[in-house]
């Protein structure tokens, strides 16, 4: 037992079930709004107003962004680049319907508006249009009015974008203002650093030359959590980052290897591993450090996960059975059920919807060639999804608010990088080139 605890310690710091597999169904889809028709939609290049000469530039960056934004939110069909007419309409009454909805672009909205430069500000008109219906109002109207420069015109596309996905998708927020933190060791240490949803503006967030992981940011941005190695040992320590450095958090550092934080999506507790009852338990304390209690009581338990969607019940990893497996159970400890029976299980994350997601090797034993790939689970069925296949190691899945998008961390060639899919496992797209990256968790808006 204790082999298996210092070999999952290694990894956080660096029977298959009777249920038959299944692709991308019913249970997956509703449970990412993936399930739906998607609508085509087409993104029209907006129109430049003005003589500015900064108007060029930011134009291209809002497009751009735009684009690229809608194109990711995973519901809808868009019209290419390459099909759309060749003109811009910079408002509706310039906008003519039969345009998008003939063939090739054959689209049923369209996202249009007009941009201009002046005096050192940015203005931007925005319309989301229904073109199948002749003389229809606009879906949507927005007007923009910054400070002009080019990571203003990336945030408004955002916005835009965030309002378009909002209307159009169910009333669930887009992500496109949504932040990515993760463990990088570009400059010399293992710190924690943040990025945009795309992979935009990456930059580190600590300097604490020493190693830390396992990042979570709180459900109000405020703060992050995450586990440290210092002459205490592995400490949970806190970065605020309104003050722009780590603050107190008492819980985290009294003996004992202290790891894997995660917040309740309520931000009132903070749950964690703590060995300092001599082996590794789930511990439960409040967002300041206080009034804090041990939930389990096996000896090997690690990697809690809140569910956001009962805000009662945390995912762990367990060996209590042998190889580290996937369980649930209420946040008192009690109700405790086992998710996987077979192979090697660890680094589960919940959706806003209910599903888990976790690293799975169901081969792992003598002979395996090796490889961890990403799950989707439904709990109530137990009904799995395979995300990635063969393609390197897997590890640490954390889903997007939206629950629609899982970021995650792919080993290859020794080297670690993050990734982003659709809830699917579709569309996946690298975020990260540069040094080794890895342990990302999505915020929660």
């Amino acid at each position: 037992m204790k082999a298996i605890w210092v070999l999952l310690l290694f990894l956080l710091s660096l029977a298959y079930f009777q249920t038959p597999q299944l692709t991308a169904q019913d249970w997956v889809v509703t449970g990412t709004n993936l399930g739906n028709q998607r609508i085509r939609l087409a993104a029209a290049d907006f129109k430049a107003v003005g003589s500015d000469p900064q108007t060029p530039v930011l134009k291209n960056v809002f497009d751009t962004t735009l684009f690229t934004d809608l194109s990711s939110a995973g519901i809808f069909d868009m019209v290419s680049k390459s099909l759309a007419p060749q003109t811009t309409p910079g408002s509706p009454q310039q906008m003519t319907p039969a345009q998008w909805t003939a063939p090739p672009a054959s689209a049923g909205m369209l996202a249009l508006g007009a941009l201009s430069a002046d005096n050192g500000r940015l203005a931007v008109y925005g319309w989301l249009m229904d073109v199948t219906t002749a003389g229809s109002p606009p879906v949507l109207t927005r007007q923009y009015n910054e400070q002009a420069s080019e990571d203003m015109a990336r945030t408004l596309a955002h916005r835009f974008a965030d309002e378009i996905i909002a209307r159009l998708g169910g009333g669930v927020n887009g992500i496109c203002e949504t932040r990515i933190y993760f463990v990088s060791n570009r400059t010399g240490s293992k710190e924690i650093w943040v990025m945009d949803y795309d992979g935009a503006n990456q930059h580190a967030v600590t300097h604490l030359g020493t190693v830390s992981m396992s990042p979570r940011i709180s459900p109000d941005g405020s703060r992050i959590a995450f586990s440290s190695l210092g002459n205490e040992g592995w400490a949970i320590r806190m970065f605020s980052l309104d003050l722009g450095r780590t603050v107190g958090f008492p819980a985290g550092t009294a003996g004992g290897s202290n790891l894997s934080p995660a917040w309740s999506a309520d931000g009132e507790k903070m749950a964690f591993s703590s060995a300092r009852s001599g082996h590794p338990e789930i511990w439960v304390a409040d967002a300041g450090g206080g009034k804090l209690h041990q939930i389990t009581t096996f000896g090997s338990d690690v990697s809690p996960a809140w569910n956001p969607r009962t805000g009662a019940q945390l995912a762990f990893v367990s060996g209590r059975t042998g190889e580290p497996q996937i369980y649930v159970m209420d946040q008192d400890g009690a109700s405790v059920q086992r998710m996987t029976d077979s192979g090697y299980a660890i680094s589960p994350s919940w959706s806003s919807s209910g599903l888990l997601a976790f690293s799975w090797n169901r081969k792992y034993g003598p002979g395996d060639p090796g490889g961890q790939d990403i799950y989707v689970m439904d709990i109530a069925s137990k009904r799995w999804l395979q995300a990635t296949h063969e393609a390197g190691n897997n590890d640490f899945p954390s889903w997007s608010p939206d629950g629609r998008h899982i970021v995650f961390q792919r080993e290859i060639n020794h080297r670690t990088q993050i990734w982003t899919m659709l809830g699917d496992g579709t569309e996946q797209h690298q975020l990260t080139f540069s040094g080794d990256n890895s342990m990302p968790n999505w915020s929660w808006k």
